[in-house]
């Protein structure tokens, strides 16, 4: 008993990240660092992709199956100005094999009603005289993050929220097919989320990432792309909850919501044949 107990605390310590930079960007990455005068697929994505609370994330997964470098610049929260915004990362990605980029949500972004702020574009900055017309009504200085942001203003007004919504989504389009057209690479599109593309306008889809993206923004963007791949997680993964998971007690919560060591096997599994074919082609 003493030595499960003592392995389960072991199991509790968080990780080390072993931040690292890689060429000019800005961004701190997951470690450890990567040598990048060989061959290599360029990881983009937000939380998921970073691997939070994962010993291997998918990317280091994926490495090991393709027999190539698979360098993760996963991003914690990053929305698509993250990564159009950073010069350095678009030269790493432009000088990959091939790109995976993961969905992000369409509420991270700088657009006609708010500013985010331009790396961590989960953090709320300001809003324009547009939105403050949408919602004369409300004080902005009380919102510090998107998410919290939409979920009351789409509970004041819910008509109201639907033009900022729309909004959201016609950027996420534009900044999207802005940043596959910069790389200039062959790009896979992975949409990694607990639930399949739909409309984008459920009451649901404010909560549940990839935000507000509908299957018909998907389609307008992989038109731009080189495949796109889907991996709705599964029951099974979904009820190993956070098992093999590494996390201080106080983190358990943030733990429980993102995908567990199945989830980002089932991504690796599904990404493999289809990286395959876009190296070979």
């Amino acid at each position: 008993m003493g030595g499960v107990m003592a392995f389960e605390r072991m199991g509790r310590q968080p990780l080390d990240y072993m931040p690292v930079r890689y060429g000019t960007s800005k961004l701190l990455f997951r470690g450890p660092q990567q040598v990048l005068s060989a061959e290599y697929v360029a990881c983009l994505g937000g939380t998921e992709t970073y691997g939070k609370f994962i010993d291997r994330p998918y990317p280091d997964l994926l490495e090991r199956q393709l027999g190539m470098a698979c360098v993760n610049f996963g991003w914690a929260n990053a929305g698509v100005d993250a990564f159009l915004k950073d010069d350095g990362l678009i030269d790493l990605a432009r000088d990959a094999e091939a790109v995976v980029l993961q969905i992000p949500c369409a509420m991270n972004l700088t657009n006609p009603f708010y500013r985010v702020h331009p790396r961590r574009n989960d953090r709320f900055l300001q809003a324009t005289d547009r939105m403050r017309r949408l919602y004369p009504e409300v004080d902005f200085t009380e919102f510090h993050f998107t998410r919290h942001m939409m979920a009351r203003l789409n509970q004041i007004a819910p008509e109201r929220f639907a033009v900022l919504r729309e909004a959201l989504q016609d950027t996420w389009v534009e900044r999207m097919e802005q940043l596959l057209e910069r790389i200039e690479r062959p790009a896979v599109l992975l949409w990694f989320s607990g639930h399949k593309p739909g409309r984008g306008d459920g009451p649901a889809d404010i909560a549940n990432d990839p935000a507000f993206v509908s299957r018909a923004m998907l389609n307008k963007v992989a038109k731009h792309a080189a495949r796109l791949v889907e991996v709705v997680i599964s029951r099974a993964a979904r009820e190993q909850g956070t098992r093999g998971m590494r996390f201080a007690a106080m983190e358990e919560t943030v733990a429980a919501e993102l995908p567990g060591l199945l989830a980002h096997a089932q991504v690796s599994k599904a990404l493999l044949p289809v990286l395959t074919e876009v190296l070979t082609a």
